[in-house]
C-alpha cells in the first residue's frame, strides 16, 4: 500500500468514525431530548429553503430523521413513535418555513393581531399531520438498509402530493423547492414537476443515513457508513450536471415585438387598502408605467395585485390613461371588480384587466377572476358561523370577501396569449391554465407586502420560477413589492427589482420552449416514479 492510499484509508475511517459518533449519539437520546432532536432537524432541513439556502442542513435534517425513526421502528410501540417524531419534525420545520403568516396580521393589528399566535403555531400543527403519517407510513412496512430509505422518500412525497391537494391544498414549501434557488438545481422538474423533484431531494438527502444506523443497532464498517454520503454526493453531481446541460441548450430568440414594462410600486400594505391613498396609488403606478412603445409591436404594462381597485369603473383614472400610455400599450392590471349576479347579489372579485386604447378611450377588454382563493386571507370558510363569533377575513371586501371565479383561463390582449396568476395561485403546479390550452407565457400578479421583509416573499419567487421551469413558458411577475421579475422559460431571472424597492422593469418578452415532458404528461411522470421504487421495496422484502 502506497502512502497516498494509507493516508486516504486513514480519512475514510476517521471520517466514517466521526458519522457512526455522531448517530450513536442520537441513538441514545431518551424522552424529551429525543424529541427536541427531530423538532431541531425540521428545522435545520427548512433552513435549505429560501431565503438561507443551506442544502446541507437538508441533508443533516433528514439523515437525524432516519436514525430517529430506526429507533422508533425498534421500540415497544413503533407506530405512535413515529409518528410522533415525524410530527414533531414537521413542527419544526413548518414553523421555521412559514412563520412569516403571522406578518400579515399585523398590517390591521386592532383587529387581527390577537390571531397571530394561533396561526403562527397552529397551521404548523395541522400540516405537521402529514409529515407524522408519513413517518407512521414508513415505519409500519421499515427494514434494514436502503430499502427503508427508498420507502421513506417515495412515501414522503406521497403525502407531499397529498398536502398539495387535500383541503384545497397547500404546496408550500415542498422539499424540492430548496433546489429553486438557482435555475441550474432545479431543471430536472421539467420532466417530472416539482413533486418529482421533490421525491429526488429527499432521496438524496436522506441517502446518507444508509450507512449510519439499522433497526437492531448492529455495527456497520466504515465502507457501508460512507456509502451513503458517496450516493448522495454523486446523486447531487448529477442532478446539477443535468441541469447545466438543460441550460446550454440554445433558446429560441424573442420576437422583438412584444415587450413588457413591470411596475413596481412599493405602496404600505395599510395604505394600499385604504380608499383614501387610492388616488395617490394610482398616479405612482402611473408615473412608473409611462415610457415609449415599438412602433410595430406591443408593450404590456403589468400593475401588482389590487393595482387599481374599481379601475374599470373610474372615468378620471381611465381618461389619464388614455392621455398618458402609448396608443399600442396595453394595461394588464390587478384590479378589484364587483358586478351583480342573475340572483342580483352584488359580488368583489380578485381579478386581472386588460385595458385597452379604444374609439372611446382607454376600457376595460377582458377580465380574469382569481378563482382559488386563500381560505381566511380572501374569503372566511362557513362565514355564518364564523363570523358570528367574531372572526373576519383579512382582505376588506364584501361581507363574506371575494367570490372565485369559474377556473384557469388563456387570454389575448393583442399579442400572445398568457395565463393569468394571481398570487397564491402561481404555487399549485399543473393547474396554470385549461389543458389543451397552452399560451405563450405566464402572467402573475401579487402582493406580499402583507408579509414584511421576511422568507415569504423569497419563496414565493422561488415557486413561480419552477412553473417556468416546468411549463417552458417565460413569466412576467409584477408585485406590489416583494419580488418582481421577469424570468426566462428555464426559469433564470433576467431582470428583478428587489423587495421594498419602488421601479420597474423593461424587457423584450423571452420566447417559450416547446411542450416539456411535464406539460405532456403532468404528474404521471411523478407517479411511475413512486410506483418503481416501491416496486423496488416489495421486491427486496419479498
Amino acid at each position: 500500500m502506497t502512502e497516498q492510499q494509507a493516508l486516504l484509508k486513514k480519512a475514510i475511517t476517521k471520517s466514517a468514525a466521526a458519522l457512526g459518533s455522531a448517530a450513536d449519539f442520537i441513538r441514545t437520546l431518551q424522552g424529551w431530548r429525543r424529541w427536541l432532536a427531530a423538532f431541531f432537524a425540521g428545522i435545520a432541513a427548512a433552513l435549505a429553503l429560501a431565503p438561507v439556502y443551506a442544502l446541507p442542513l437538508l441533508v443533516v435534517g433528514f439523515s437525524v430523521l432516519i436514525v430517529l425513526l430506526d429507533k422508533s421502528a425498534a421500540s415497544a410501540r413503533p407506530l405512535r413513535s413515529a409518528f410522533f417524531i415525524g410530527w414533531l419534525f414537521g413542527f419544526g420545520y413548518f414553523l421555521a418555513g412559514i412563520y412569516w403568516m403571522a406578518f400579515s396580521f399585523f398590517v390591521q393589528a386592532d383587529q387581527f393581531a390577537w390571531m397571530a399566535p394561533f396561526a403562527v403555531t397552529g397551521m404548523p400543527a395541522f400540516l405537521a399531520l402529514f409529515t407524522g403519517a408519513a413517518a407512521l407510513l414508513s415505519v409500519r412496512f421499515w427494514r434494514d438498509g436502503w430499502a427503508r430509505i427508498v420507502l421513506f422518500a417515495a412515501v414522503w412525497s406521497v403525502f407531499e402530493y397529498l398536502r398539495g391537494h387535500i383541503l384545497t391544498g397547500l404546496p408550500w414549501n415542498l422539499t424540492g423547492q430548496a433546489l429553486a434557488g438557482s435555475a441550474i438545481g432545479a431543471q430536472t422538474a421539467a420532466w417530472y414537476g416539482v413533486y418529482g423533484l421533490s421525491l429526488i431531494t429527499v432521496l438524496l438527502a436522506s441517502a446518507p443515513a444508509a450507512g449510519l444506523s439499522d433497526i437492531a443497532g448492529r455495527p456497520l464498517g466504515p465502507r457501508q457508513r460512507l456509502m451513503g454520503v458517496a450516493v448522495m454526493l454523486g446523486g447531487t453531481a448529477l442532478l446539477f450536471a443535468l441541469g447545466a446541460a438543460r441550460l446550454a441548450a440554445p433558446d429560441p430568440a424573442p420576437d422583438g415585438k412584444h415587450f413588457v414594462r413591470i411596475v413596481q410600486p412599493n405602496i404600505p400594505q395599510r395604505e394600499k387598502i385604504d380608499p383614501d391613498y387610492w388616488g395617490r396609488n394610482f398616479h405612482r403606478q402611473l408615473e412608473l408605467s409611462k415610457g415609449a412603445a415599438p412602433k410595430d409591436g406591443r408593450v404590456f404594462v403589468i400593475w401588482p395585485e389590487n393595482g387599481a381597485p374599481l379601475l374599470n369603473e373610474a372615468e378620471t383614472a381611465l381618461g389619464l390613461l388614455s392621455e398618458e400610455l402609448p396608443e399600442n400599450a396595453i394595461l394588464i392590471a390587478g384590479a378589484v371588480r364587483r358586478a351583480t349576479g342573475d340572483d342580483g347579489v352584488l359580488r368583489y372579485y380578485n381579478s386581472i384587466q386588460t385595458f385597452a386604447q379604444t374609439p372611446k378611450g382607454r376600457r376595460a377588454v377582458g377580465a380574469y377572476d382569481k378563482h382559488h382563493l386563500v381560505p381566511f386571507g380572501e374569503y372566511l370558510p362557513f362565514y355564518g358561523l364564523l363570523n358570528a363569533v367574531g372572526l373576519a377575513q383579512l382582505a376588506p371586501y364584501g361581507d363574506s370577501g371575494f367570490a372565485a371565479g369559474p377556473g384557469p383561463r388563456v387570454m389575448n390582449a393583442g399579442g400572445p396569449s398568457f395565463a393569468p396568476l394571481i398570487c397564491y395561485e402561481v404555487i399549485f403546479p399543473g393547474a396554470l391554465y385549461p389543458k389543451g390550452e397552452r399560451p405563450e407565457w405566464l402572467l402573475t400578479v401579487t402582493n406580499d407586502a402583507w408579509f414584511g421583509d421576511t422568507s415569504g416573499p423569497r419563496q414565493h419567487l422561488d415557486q413561480a420560477r419552477l412553473r417556468s421551469i416546468e411549463t417552458g413558458l417565460p413569466m412576467a411577475r409584477s408585485a406590489n413589492t416583494g419580488i418582481s421579475a421577469m424570468v426566462d422559460a428555464k426559469g433564470r431571472i433576467l431582470q428583478r427589482v428587489p423587495l421594498y424597492e419602488s421601479g420597474k422593469i423593461e424587457s423584450a418578452l423571452p420566447a417559450p420552449l416547446p411542450p416539456t415532458l411535464y406539460e405532456r404528461l403532468g404528474d404521471w411522470v411523478y407517479a411511475v416514479m413512486v410506483f418503481v421504487l416501491l416496486g423496488w421495496v416489495i421486491s427486496r422484502r419479498k
